[in-house]
């Protein structure tokens, strides 16, 4: 399984991380899993299938 930080997210989206969290927080951009107390990812194939539902949309 994949997973991107925030970093690679915000890289992907060209947007600041702040606003990935806060799409985290307050659309329905997937939410993040939290692997150890310091380490937060999101799962590559929720992206995806978040991206996909976009293009249809």
């Amino acid at each position: 399984m994949t997973y991107l930080s925030v970093k690679q997210l915000a890289a992907r989206y060209s947007a600041s991380v702040p606003t990935i969290w806060r799409w985290a927080r307050e659309t329905d951009f997937p939410k993040p899993i939290k692997l150890t107390s310091n380490c937060t990812r999101w799962k590559l194939e929720d992206i995806e299938k978040w991206e996909a539902e976009r293009e249809v949309a």
